[in-house]
């Protein structure tokens, strides 16, 4: 596939490099010097500097044969622009990426249907989601749901004393036979594995594991965790993501939001039916003391600084708060972000990747997502009848080394497949993959 992206900012430098692997032809535009000479060093595909509505670079980038054109910038009047520009050149698939909200509404002058964009999608939206699925599982670190949510993608920091350290994954999977549960990612001091039947767990250890949906607070007991109550949380930062999250959880839940800003206070405070909203910095200890932050029972950070919102968190941490979540801007801060002691983050940026990713993938691939921190991909994918893993049992496949089929949808039924089992034409899939296997995983269900 020929994929134009405009933009090399985080989302078009992360999207480029998970593309490259995977074996897309892919070429890059961008217009910040700075960037532009970042992503021609560090990616393996062609970077071209300028801007992405030059009808003439566009060209030079080969605009008329490509397939899709993904628009990435910071600008959104940019990103649309090249999507309309990309359709007059006959380009299949257009996806833009775009801060103003209102481009999503169905009634507007200007939305994606109007302007023949195939997809839009808002960061700040898909954020917000992110770290209300996170809240509603205060003892998981990570949460994705795939099969329409009958299938958990969970992700948890080990503690050091527990029981089920130290045993082969393949004796516990004896043990707790009964919990239907598949390990599929392991990231130990910033090396991340798919592990295999012999692989055991180490303290401190983030992993990741696949259970029905039925099944997840079995395996968050047999972590040693448990999901505590939910009644106030204090939410800092008033944009567009804050916004969102405290709309919709003053539902449900007291909170407090925290703003710097005077007139987005104001703006706040008008917009939001319950929630209360302070004028104030969300970094001095006091005015959080104040505000009762020791009687919160979890602290969101979502600035639009990194910096903050890990040190408020950090703070939070300090005075004791049950549930921590911070949003990261810079994708290179996830991997250390759990071994300073914050429970769970969300990336707008791998966010707006992965979304991207599920609609290219889009055909027997229903869902895929980028396990936070890690190079793992979790694809959810639909065999077609004839594909060769539909032919024989699993065992006698030929399963593509870094791959590991997590757990599989037949009907309403869920359940982890083992050597001996058979996958049906129809049955949603669950897998687990470094990118450079991901071509190979697709013959294989094709």
């Amino acid at each position: 596939m020929y994929i134009i992206i405009v933009g090399a900012g985080n989302v078009g430098f992360n999207l480029t490099k998970l593309l490259s692997y995977e074996k897309h032809d892919v070429i890059i535009i961008e217009k910040d010097p700075e960037n532009f000479a970042h992503a021609s060093d560090a990616l393996d595909a062609q970077a071209l500097l300028g801007n992405g509505t030059s009808y003439k670079l566009l060209e030079k980038a080969g605009i008329s044969s490509a397939d899709m054109l993904v628009a990435v910038t910071d600008n959104d009047e940019v990103n649309l622009m090249c999507c309309m520009i990309a359709k007059k050149y006959g380009v299949s698939k257009t996806v833009a990426r775009v801060k103003n909200s209102e481009f999503l509404d169905e009634s507007a002058p200007l939305n994606a249907k109007k302007m023949e964009i195939d997809l839009i999608i808002h960061p700040e939206s898909e954020a917000a989601l992110g770290a209300i699925r996170l809240l509603k599982q205060t003892a998981a670190s990570h949460i994705i749901e795939f099969a329409e949510g009958e299938i958990i993608l969970l992700g948890m920091q080990l503690d050091r004393n527990l029981e089920i350290l130290r045993k082969p994954l393949i004796d516990l999977g004896k043990e707790f036979k009964d919990l239907e549960f598949r390990t599929v990612a392991i990231q130990r001091n910033e090396i991340t594995k798919i592990p295999g039947g012999n692989d055991m767990f180490m303290p401190n250890d983030r992993v990741f594991i696949v259970v029905p949906k039925h099944k997840i607070n079995d395996a968050i007991k047999m972590f040693g965790k448990q999901n505590q109550t939910i009644d106030n949380i204090m939410i800092l930062g008033g944009g567009q993501t804050g916004y969102l999250i405290a709309r919709e959880l003053e539902k449900d839940y007291n909170v407090k939001i925290i703003e710097s800003n005077a007139e987005t206070s104001s703006d706040l405070a008008e917009r939001l039916q319950k929630s209360l909203v302070i004028k104030g910095d969300g970094l001095d200890i006091n005015l959080l003391a104040l505000e009762g932050i020791i009687d919160m029972d979890a602290f969101i950070s979502v600035t639009g600084d990194d910096e903050t919102n890990i040190v408020a968190c950090l703070m939070a941490k300090h005075l004791r708060v049950p549930k921590i979540i911070s949003l990261i801007n810079k994708t290179e801060y996830s991997p250390i972000i759990p071994t300073i002691g914050i429970d769970a983050y969300i990336s707008k940026q791998m966010l707006t990747v992965n979304s991207i990713l599920k609609f290219i993938r889009r055909g027997q691939i229903v869902s895929v997502a980028s396990i936070p921190g890690t190079p793992v991909e979790a694809i959810e994918l639909i065999p077609k009848s004839g594909s060769k893993i539909t032919q024989k049992q699993i065992s006698d496949v030929k399963i593509p080394k870094n791959v590991i089929l997590g757990a599989v949808l037949r009907g309403d039924k869920v359940f982890i497949p083992m050597g001996n089992s058979k996958i049906e034409a129809g049955d949603k899939v669950v897998l687990f993959a470094l990118p450079s296997a991901i071509s190979e995983v697709e013959k294989v269900f094709n």
